[in-house]
């Protein structure tokens, strides 16, 4: 299929050619700064002028130098909020303009990001400094729009960038601009905005009903707790500033309330959520004491054996946890962390193996099992079958050329990925199978034991994620599906699955924050912005899902 014609592109405003040229030819100079300032004074069209390059720029089909990837309106933003709108645009989970930054140093892919009237924002000297720190990144171009004789421009233009001060009249062909003027007589009276409907900090239903930018705004204005509702919405501002009912707000600011809010409030955010496709049947988050939140969720596992109805959890130290699954409190802790865990499989004997930040697997007993006693004690002197996977999967792993980047329990099976982009079933005293999916590595892998008899027999489906966005279905005794299961333009952070009663139920969880759960066999399909990246997650032996971020433990239940 051949690409459509490139948008045109209409004539700027006001004569203002000469400018609307110099910075399109900025944007394709490879040479050119990485920051841009258009300056002048009050009513000199730099709106104007912003407002023609982001319409034009952020229309499908734009040629890749012109592209604008991501933009920020000036009213009442601050560089928290301009972080949360950015992330959105991006399809990036950012909670803040250090997590902003982080996520495009590691995409490497052009990115232009314009930010008019900064002069008239919240907070211009902290939108200066991400602005400063956009621009330093040397695969990003950043456009600002500030009033000339300001603070802020003095801030913006005393390193190196590309200015253009409106006031010049190099900048306006007279001729084009005389006649503009003459067709458009009206163009300079602007439409007052609509009046804002007011809201109740301290109502739950007024909040998840306002404008949520307006919300957040008075939210960092005001001093006061509001019961609670500051501090949730604050932590989860990136999802709740979203286009959405109200009720999935009201849901996404249950899951994000901590222990010590007013306690109407959840049963007040309940009632508020019902129409939404969730449940919250617990949720932990930083700074919670009553049960205490268990740590950043870097990985999770539902354990099986003597581990069943608890979750293993493994936090941004590798400080590993057991928790009940049904209150999230702790019932234990591993002796042993794994630094920079990244996985965790929790075998039917009890045994723990966490993948750390190396690739290298850490096997560890969190719960007895029942021992041979007696004359088969005395018959059974050698490894058990347990003992000899995790040796397999040990010797495997150390002859691998990759780093192993991903792990999971399958049964009597150890699942593994790897920085290549290929997935490893490891089994005792069996030739490991092998399939390369994914271009890069393979970020997350995930298993179930599929019936397919009426006799009981089972198949193993496995699902893998990898950094190239793709999710897809790999039956080792079968092969790959040759189309991914899901696909956007993001990599792959977490995946779950179990075998529910109409068939599997998979679970994936983006970089850019969206959890998404879809019953494969009718494709239901459920959203969760938690308001930051989920790193792990995990099926309950109830169906329900466990989803870890950096700020809370959920367990959600669809409805």
């Amino acid at each position: 299929m051949t690409a459509g014609p490139a948008p045109h592109w209409s004539r700027p405003a006001s004569g203002r050619e000469p400018a609307a040229a110099a910075l399109l030819s900025w944007l394709g100079d490879p040479l050119a700064p990485g920051l841009a300032v258009v300056t002048g004074g009050a009513g000199s069209g730099k709106s104007r002028l912003l407002a023609w390059l982001i319409g034009h720029g952020t229309r499908p089909g734009t040629a890749g130098e012109r592209r604008v990837h991501g933009f920020v309106p000036p009213a009442g933003q601050s560089a928290t909020t301009a972080a949360w709108m950015l992330g959105q645009q991006l399809s990036v989970a950012a909670r803040s303009p250090g997590e902003l930054l982080a996520a495009l140093a590691a995409d490497r892919r052009r990115t232009v990001i314009a930010l008019p009237g900064l002069h008239a924002a919240e907070h211009p000297g902290s939108l200066v400094e991400l602005a400063l720190d956009l621009a330093e990144l040397d695969h990003v171009r950043v456009l600002v729009e500030v009033r000339s004789g300001t603070e802020w421009e003095r801030a913006l233009t005393a390193g190196p960038c590309a200015r253009m001060d409106l006031d010049e009249p190099r900048w306006t062909d007279e001729a084009r601009r005389a006649a503009w003027d003459a067709d458009h007589p009206d163009a300079g009276a602007g439409q007052d905005p609509d009046p804002e409907e007011p809201f109740d900090l301290d109502d739950p239903a007024s909040v998840c009903a306002a404008d949520p930018w307006s919300v957040t705004t008075a939210y960092e204005r005001s001093g006061e707790n509001h019961g609670g509702l500051r501090p949730a919405w604050l932590r989860a501002g990136a999802s709740l500033t979203r286009d959405q009912p109200p009720a999935e707000r009201a849901l996404v600011l249950l899951a994000a309330l901590g222990d010590d809010a007013d306690p109407r409030l959840p049963a007040a955010l309940n009632s508020l959520a019902e129409e939404a496709s969730w449940t919250v049947v617990w949720h932990r988050v930083r700074g919670d004491v009553s049960p205490p939140w268990p740590g950043p969720a870097r990985a999770l596992a539902a354990g099986t054996g003597p581990l069943a109805g608890q979750l293993v959890v493994a936090d941004h130290q590798g400080t590993v946890r057991v928790l009940d699954a049904e209150s999230a409190r702790s019932t234990g802790r591993l002796p042993h962390s794994a630094a920079g865990a990244r996985a965790i499989a929790v075998h039917d004997d009890g045994t723990v193996t966490v993948l750390d930040e190396h690739g290298l697997p850490h096997t560890q007993h969190a719960a007895e099992s029942a021992k041979p006693k007696g004359l088969a004690a005395l018959l059974d002197d050698g490894p058990s079958t347990r003992e000899q996977l995790l040796d397999a999967v040990r010797e495997y792993t150390r002859s691998l050329p990759e780093t192993v980047t991903a792990l999971t329990g399958a049964g009597d099976r150890v699942v593994l990925g790897d920085a290549a982009g290929t997935a490893h079933v490891v089994a005792a005293g069996a030739e490991p199978r092998t399939a390369a999916l994914h271009r890069g590595r393979v970020t997350a892998v995930a298993g179930t034991m599929l019936p397919v008899s009426a006799e009981g027999d089972t198949v193993l489906l496995l699902y893998t994620g990898g950094a190239d966005g793709t999710v897809r279905a790999w039956a080792p005794h079968a092969g790959p599906m040759p189309e991914p299961v899901a696909q956007r333009d993001c990599a792959v952070s977490a995946l779950a699955v179990a075998t529910g009663a109409s068939g599997p139920v998979l679970a994936i969880a983006w970089a850019d924050g969206l959890v998404e759960q879809q019953a494969l066999e009718d494709e239901r399909l459920r959203v969760f912005h938690p308001g930051g990246q989920a790193h792990a997650l995990a099926f309950t032996a109830d169906g329900d899902l466990v989803v870890g971020t950096d700020e809370a433990l959920v367990r959600l239940r669809g409805r």
